[in-house]
């Protein structure tokens, strides 16, 4: 049988005066209790609700923060959600996938339950309210990847090991977090918007991180066509030479022009640092 306390015995429990207890629940952080005729019955879903209210309240966050939380979990809202991170903006809203779009994604034709459910073990795919869903980026891409007749198992293949590859970002960005940030924010327990800077700063780390996995995505491409354009036989040998390569350059176009393999020794690199901006070597 479930364990039944009245509010003062929850409150030797926690540590806490009644009038807390109640006012919590007035401020929407603590669900109702049972009810017994006039006697309110408490159990241990409101003893862990209130030890995380407490473990909150030392974290800093207010009683307006932690009810926009615990709200936000009750209605199975994500807590990237809370935290500002929205699964339902452009590229990230979720979509129904409708059976036509189904077989515009696999041209074959070949449409199979097994696609979908490895789609949905992925994350792919959610199942809501008897249909498919997926996100919005998803879709376009995977409409455009058909397009190319790429077969879907390829696709899903190169989507589990691309989100390896994201998940080990995210934990990077969660640790530089974690070591640079929280700290700092525990010590400023006593600030009303603890809730407003966990989210900025997270907001901002993730921005960041986009930009730097983007361009690095980038550069990969770049390095990854020119050793593919190699391997094939695509590029002119070394000793091509253009017509307009007899041509004399100009001088600032020969600084630009030189190998992109060549590195500088450490003292070049040295000396940059030392020179400055303003003193640029030729001028």
């Amino acid at each position: 049988m479930p364990e039944s306390l009245t509010v003062d015995e929850l409150a030797a429990r926690i540590g806490l005066p009644s009038s807390t207890i109640r006012m919590y629940q007035t401020k929407g952080v603590l669900h109702a209790p049972r009810r017994q005729g006039r006697v309110a019955y408490y159990d241990a879903s409101h003893v862990e609700r209130l030890t995380l209210v407490q473990r909150l309240q030392q974290r800093g966050f207010s009683l307006p923060a932690i009810a926009e939380l615990i709200s936000a979990r009750e209605k199975g809202e994500s807590v990237a959600a809370v935290l500002g991170f929205s699964e339902a903006e452009g590229p990230d809203d979720w979509v129904r996938i409708k059976v036509r779009d189904i077989k515009h994604l696999i041209p074959t034709g070949d449409v199979q339950p097994r696609l979908l459910l490895r789609a949905m073990r992925l994350g792919l795919v959610r199942w809501k309210y008897g249909w498919p869903h997926t996100r919005r980026w998803a879709l376009e891409a995977g409409g455009r990847l058909a397009g190319l007749r790429v077969p879907s198992d390829d696709v899903m293949d190169s989507f589990t090991r691309l989100r390896t590859a994201t998940d080990a970002v995210a934990a990077d960005f969660v640790r530089l977090f974690e070591r640079q940030f929280w700290p700092e924010l525990a010590r400023k327990a006593g600030d009303e918007n603890q809730l407003e800077n966990v989210r900025a700063l997270l907001v901002e780390l993730t921005y960041t991180a986009e930009t730097a996995v983007v361009g690095t995505l980038r550069e990969s491409i770049r390095d990854a066509a020119e050793e593919f354009a190699s391997r094939h036989g695509l590029l002119p040998s070394d000793d091509y030479q253009p017509a307009w390569a007899e041509q004399p350059l100009p001088p600032i176009a020969e600084n630009l022009m030189d190998p992109a393999g060549d590195l500088p020794s450490e003292q070049e690199i040295e000396n940059f640092l030392k020179r400055g901006d303003e003193d640029e070597p030729g001028r």
